[in-house]
């Protein structure tokens, strides 16, 4: 048996782990280019963090917008002229509480750039949602604009992930810690995650479960902020969500495929609080 990509011990990579390591290159070259003293010092230069917790936190139910090229599941998105700025426009305009930006590129076809295009085109926070293992991508999130970090259990140790959200939170940051499980979520907890998305999908296996967030909800601790996290595809499954006490969702893939975004958007965020 040897080990996974990510470090624990398997016995065939998964998708996580192929994704994981593919990043771990990118972050290389883009240190080889742009040293990390550099990036830090860019990141304490960036304008002052907007509080994407607080963002998620109103009567009705919060859309996290998502803006990607393409994914592993879904495949290509976007055939030509993906544009974050005016994606970020039209999802704002329509009501999002907070935008997600794909800046993973090998299997999402982001980049870092598109945080800073994303949030000078728009008012509200901007997540960076990536496969974060190294503080270098905190700080490249800082950098660039980024409000919030999105931090996978699945992709983390325990000690590199309480490491990594300390980071976040003293760059004044939010950080949205993702669980698929039980375990992972018992994790969150313990490292003090006060923004914790249940991710419906399995990195693993990619494939969904959109029942997760119900059977989760009651050992997420009174306070936390619940985002769902994939296969919302319409206001009727938002709709679940917030029954079942989640105060936002993530939607990407509808999103990005809807002939009127606008009006999904709409949608979603009439749904009130139980």
């Amino acid at each position: 048996m040897g080990e996974s990509l990510t470090g624990r011990p398997h016995l065939k990579a998964t998708i996580l782990d192929e994704i994981v390591a593919e990043t771990r290159l990118e972050v290389a070259e883009r240190r080889a280019r742009t040293p990390q003293a550099k990036v830090e010092r860019q990141a304490q230069a960036a304008p002052s963090p907007r509080d994407f917790k607080a963002a998620l936190q109103r009567p009705e139910l919060a859309v996290i917008a998502e803006m990607k090229a393409k994914s592993p599941s879904a495949g290509q998105l976007v055939e030509a002229g993906y544009r974050p700025s005016t994606i970020a426009e039209t999802y704002a305009q329509a009501g999002a509480a907070a935008l997600s930006v794909l800046t993973q590129h090998s299997r999402f076809g982001g980049a870092p750039e598109h945080l800073a295009l994303a949030r000078q085109a728009v008012r509200i926070p901007v997540l960076r949602k990536d496969f974060v293992t190294d503080p270098y991508q905190v700080f490249e999130a800082r950098a660039y604009g980024a409000d919030a970090v999105l931090l996978i259990v699945a992709a983390l140790e325990e000690g590199l992930l309480r490491e990594l959200l300390a980071l976040v939170h003293r760059l004044g940051m939010t950080g949205l810690v993702e669980i698929h499980t039980t375990r992972e979520l018992d994790i969150a907890i313990g490292v003090g995650a006060d923004v914790i998305g249940i991710n419906h999908r399995n990195l693993k296996t990619l494939t969904v479960d959109t029942g997760l967030t119900a059977r989760l909800r009651p050992r997420v601790p009174s306070g936390t902020v619940l985002v769902a996290e994939s296969g919302i595809r319409d206001a009727g499954d938002a709709r679940r969500m917030r029954a079942v006490g989640a105060d936002a969702v993530l939607v990407g893939e509808a999103l990005m495929r809807a002939a009127d975004p606008r009006t999904l958007i709409r949608e979603m965020t009439r749904v009130e609080r139980e």
